[in-house]
């Protein structure tokens, strides 16, 4: 079984050296308040120290059982694992208390993750608590997975409760999703500038011009970037507008641009088919070059055949149709896929 790292943690199989430490906390009736078995006897502790051990040893393993350990002082201070069933898997964490709120609980659930999405291979991965676990589910949160669902009295009540049964929350996590956030990490790590906004002259291509009537600043409380609002213009008249954000961050998860891209363009009915989104969004390259962009996102709805052709005809590459995420303001208008493009402006 491979051993997992990460900032603070080593992630390794169990020795029969660990009871000391599993007893610790399997025996901590604090510490299992709402961990549906325990609190366990010396017994317990050394037959699950041993299931541990066994699972790791099976050819092929179903259920990574991983001892966590400090890396700077070797102290084993909890445990994870990873059980499969098919192409899921499901993941699960406990932390001795005093360990509690430092950030572990956090570091061992995207290690899992990570592990069970790039190295295994599954396509789902889910994760349960009890529903006022709340250390529990905010670790769910943290590291990006999606509440699917509330269960009412599905598990054993936590142990202080008179009630014989509690209810239960279920997270989950898709291969894309994770996927995805890869993605929104590569592209907030971009570079760009932006000191100014950059007195913008006409944008001309000989047939239509853009005009600039309006520069936004950045709104750092709703993660909004800054940006510039262009008319397009046909001769003396406005057939549309197009807009430029600058840079790659923003909204929940930082993720906000990844849906909604750097550039919108909106051209009237009657001029649409002839071209001008495509000349357009070539007419911002100045814009773009200016604030050191290499690279800028075009998203539209799936099922908008038109808007996604302007992307091709810019030689822009399809990543991938993104499913909109709820919290994101293009879920709240209806939308729930989005294609999301990349233009290279190198």
């Amino acid at each position: 079984m491979k051993t997992l790292e990460t900032g603070n943690l080593i992630l390794r199989e169990f020795t029969e050296n660990d009871f000391d430490a599993v007893h610790r906390y399997a025996s901590c009736v604090e510490n299992l308040l709402y961990i549906t078995w325990g609190p366990n006897t010396e017994d317990h502790t050394q037959a699950y120290i041993h299931m541990a051990i066994t699972k790791a040893n099976e050819t092929p393993c179903t259920d990574y059982q991983y001892a966590a350990v400090l890396k700077n002082t070797n102290q084993m201070i909890g445990a994870c694992n990873l059980a499969l069933s098919g192409d899921e898997g499901e993941i699960g964490w406990i932390l001795h208390k005093d360990y509690w709120k430092q950030g572990y609980g956090t570091e061992m659930g995207k290690a899992l993750l990570k592990f069970g999405f790039d190295e295994v291979g599954v396509r789902r991965i889910t994760a349960r608590c009890n529903s006022e676990n709340y250390g529990s589910y905010r670790i769910m949160e943290r590291i990006g997975m999606r509440r699917e669902g509330f269960f009412f009295d599905n598990r054993p009540a936590h142990k202080q409760s008179e009630r014989k049964y509690g209810d239960e929350l279920l997270y989950a996590l898709l291969k894309e999703e994770w996927d995805t956030y890869k993605e929104i990490a590569y592209y907030n790590a971009l570079p760009y500038v932006f000191d100014d906004f950059i007195a913008v002259p006409e944008l001309s291509d000989g047939l239509i011009h853009l005009v600039c009537i309006a520069k936004k600043p950045a709104v750092p409380e709703k993660k909004w970037v800054p940006s510039y609002d262009f008319a397009i213009c046909l001769g003396s008249e406005k057939i549309g507008e197009i807009n430029f954000r600058i840079g790659y961050d923003g909204g929940t998860n930082n993720g906000g641009l990844y849906y909604s891209g750097q550039i919108g363009y909106n051209v009237g009915e009657k001029y649409r088919g002839n071209g001008y989104a495509v000349r357009a969004c070539r007419l911002l390259l100045p814009v773009a070059k200016a604030h050191a962009m290499i690279k800028l996102l075009i998203t539209n709805s799936h099922t908008n055949n038109e808007s996604r052709r302007v992307c091709e005809k810019l030689g822009a590459r399809l990543v991938r149709v993104a499913r909109v995420p709820e919290w994101h303001d293009l879920y709240i208008e209806g939308h729930r896929f989005s294609n999301i493009f990349e233009w290279s402006v190198e």
